[in-house]
């Protein structure tokens, strides 16, 4: 059995390429709009929701590619899951990962 001895026959390098520079549009969720997001954004700073798997770089790309604006810093926080009563019930919230996103001065992202 030589299971290692086999070259991959299946995908040349540059389909390879292509595969990792391909859209990334599943990274970014939403952005979000509150009270101290608006604030941070008088800053040139904004705040998205993005994928739980998505890391600094791919989000840095994502914005630079959906909002034609060029990142130079990438914070992210992850929010974790929380259970909570409102009207009697047991409420559970999913876990949330934010990115906030900070552009090149002079440059703005446009909402709303």
């Amino acid at each position: 059995m030589a299971l290692f001895n086999k070259k991959d026959k299946g995908a040349s390098s540059d389909e390879k390429k292509n595969a990792k520079t391909s859209s990334l549009s599943w990274v970014i969720v939403k952005p979000i709009i509150s009270e101290k997001a608006m604030i941070l954004s008088g800053k040139r700073v904004y705040v998205f929701q993005v994928s739980p798997k998505a890391n600094k770089i791919q989000i840095k790309q994502a914005v630079a590619e959906k909002y034609g604006v060029h990142p130079t810093k990438v914070n992210i926080l992850v929010q974790k899951a929380r259970d909570f009563i409102r009207r009697g019930r047991k409420v559970h919230t999913a876990r949330l990962k934010k990115a906030m996103v900070t552009l090149r001065e002079g440059e703005t992202i446009e909402l709303i």
